[in-house]
């Protein structure tokens, strides 16, 4: 039995084989830092939710850098 999750993260695919939250991907991935906002499935997303969201089949995550200048 295929237990494969298509998900995009910032426009790319990736496949994952096992229940994940948004918190454990963003971990997986290296997004440690608080500049950053998170766009899931076309809403923002609260950073106190991130551990409670779980990732399902062709969700899309869109990670939106904060950049300073001036």
């Amino acid at each position: 039995m295929n237990n494969n999750k298509k998900i995009f993260l910032n426009g790319y695919q990736f496949l994952i084989n096992k229940d994940l939250t948004l918190k454990q991907i963003l971990d997986y991935f290296n997004y440690k830092n608080t500049l950053f906002v998170i766009e899931y499935n076309n809403l923002i997303c609260d950073r106190t939710e991130f551990s409670n969201i779980k990732i399902n089949s062709n969700d899309k995550i869109e990670v939106i850098t904060i950049v300073g200048g001036g």
